[in-house]
């Protein structure tokens, strides 16, 4: 049985695409088009009052192409949400790279966190937005108390093996899965001790996420994913029932 392999958005993402607008009944997880309906709704009504969505989704004067953006969210052309997420951790998985077959057998496999749409498959097809954990659309209840039931209902009734969840802690609480596997990543010092770092802590998760993504073996347990690890040169250790601690040098 295919593993989950759970990872956060980015707050920087790939503008445009080929697609057609999104066609929300064409997502995974169909339970969630409920809420996902009732977000981009809110988000295309709140960006026509250009300061009162800054302030709300926390954006600079720079970014009223964003707003721009979530006014016409439900126009817009979309694309596969594994290309539309960016950044550190998406560099270092580095899916465009893969081989067709590859990349076939990563998209399988991998599943993205959005505060707009809860969990996304990586080739669901969605156009660039603007929104993350922390925003809180004026009037609406947070979104955590949005997601965090069905959503976490949703991912745990997935026919799926072992999950791997990668998102950062915000993008968990919306909808944790009870018994996933964690990473957590720590710098060891050159007096043994350790930090959790946050600098590199997408990176390596990133490259934890290719080195699962394109293996022949599906893991069973938390031993196997630490194997997977080792296998692509990650100092990867069991450090719990369900969590494994990637170690850096600094």
């Amino acid at each position: 049985m295919l593993m989950l392999i759970l990872l956060p958005p980015s707050e920087s993402k790939s503008p445009g695409g080929t697609g057609p607008k999104i066609e929300v009944e064409t997502l995974s997880l169909p339970q969630l088009n409920p809420i996902r309906e009732h977000l981009m709704s809110a988000l295309v009504e709140l960006a026509q009052d250009e300061d009162a969505c800054a302030k709300a989704l926390k954006l600079g004067p720079r970014q009223s192409d964003d707003i721009t953006a979530n006014a016409q969210l439900r126009q817009s052309p979309t694309m596969a949400a594994i290309d539309r997420y960016t950044g550190v951790l998406y560099d270092a998985l580095d899916i465009a790279s893969m081989k067709i077959s590859e990349r076939g057998h990563a998209v399988e496999r991998l599943a993205i966190g959005s505060a707009l749409f809860g969990v996304v498959r990586a080739d669901d097809q969605i156009p660039y937005y603007k929104f993350s954990a922390t925003a809180r659309i004026p009037g609406q209840p947070t979104l955590r108390a949005l997601w965090r039931t069905v959503l976490s209902q949703e991912l745990e009734q997935l026919d799926v093996g072992i999950v791997i969840d990668l998102r950062s802690g915000g993008y968990a609480a919306l909808g944790p899965v009870e018994g996933a596997v964690t990473a957590t990543v720590v710098t060891e010092r050159e007096d043994g001790s350790r930090k959790v770092v946050s600098h590199f802590n997408k990176h390596h998760k990133g490259l934890l996420a290719r080195a699962l993504s394109l293996s022949k073996l599906e893991p069973t347990d938390i031993s196997d994913v630490a194997s997977i690890a080792k296998r692509n040169g990650l100092h990867a250790e069991v450090s719990g029932e369900s969590e494994l601690t990637i170690v850096t040098q600094p």
